[in-house]
C-alpha cells in the first residue's frame, strides 16, 4: 500500500471515529432539550422558550440554498399547514448569518425562522456541530422537542425528500394518548 492509500486510510477511520464520537452528545429522547436564544433571518431572537407549550420541529442543516437544504426546507414549507394543525412550529437552525437566511427564505418564500447559530454553540448542544476549526457545519439532524420541552424524538439520518412527511407520521403517533 502506498503512502497517499494509508493516509487516506487513516483519515477515512479517524473521521469515523471522530463521527461516533460526536454522536454522543445528542441529547436522548426523554431528556430536557438544550435551550437556546438566536436570531432569525429578520433579526428577531427567537429561543425555545418562547415556544413552550407547543411542539417543536429543530432542525439543524448544513447550508442555505445548498440542493440538500433546499429540499428539505421546501418539504416542511410544503408541509407546513399540516404541520400547524398538529401544533408543530417549524424551525431551522444553521451556521449561516441572517443575510443569508434572509435570502434563502425570500428565494423559496420559507414561512418559518431560520436561526443563525453563527459559532456554532447551539448546534453543538445538540451533537449536531462539525467542527474542522476555521470551518463548521450543522450535521442534518432534526428534534422533535414536546411541548414540554424535552426531545420527544432525534432523526440522525435524514432522506430530506420525505423526511418532513415523517416528521408528520411521528407528531400524530406521539400525539396520540
Amino acid at each position: 500500500m502506498n503512502h497517499f492509500c494509508r493516509f487516506a486510510l487513516f483519515l477515512l477511520c479517524g473521521l469515523m471515529f471522530w463521527g461516533s464520537a460526536q454522536a454522543a452528545g445528542v441529547p436522548m429522547p426523554g431528556s430536557a432539550a438544550p435551550g437556546f436564544a438566536l436570531p432569525d433571518q429578520n433579526g428577531k431572537i427567537q429561543s425555545l422558550a418562547d415556544l413552550r407549550g407547543r411542539w417543536v420541529v429543530l432542525y439543524f442543516y448544513p447550508k442555505d440554498d445548498t440542493p440538500g437544504c433546499t429540499e428539505e426546507a421546501c418539504q416542511f414549507r410544503d408541509d407546513l399547514l399540516g404541520l400547524k394543525a398538529l401544533g408543530a412550529q417549524v424551525v431551522g437552525v444553521s451556521v449561516d448569518d441572517t443575510a443569508s437566511h434572509a435570502d434563502f427564505a425570500k428565494k423559496y418564500n420559507l414561512p418559518f425562522p431560520l436561526l443563525a447559530d453563527r459559532d456554532g454553540r447551539v448546534a453543538e448542544s445538540y451533537g449536531a456541530l462539525n467542527n474542522w476549526g476555521l470551518f463548521k457545519v450543522a450535521r442534518r439532524y432534526t428534534f422533535l422537542i414536546n411541548p414540554q420541552g424535552q426531545i420527544a424524538k432525534s432523526y440522525l439520518k435524514v432522506d430530506t425528500s420525505r423526511h418532513s412527511a415523517e416528521v408528520i407520521a411521528d407528531l400524530k403517533r406521539l400525539r396520540t394518548p
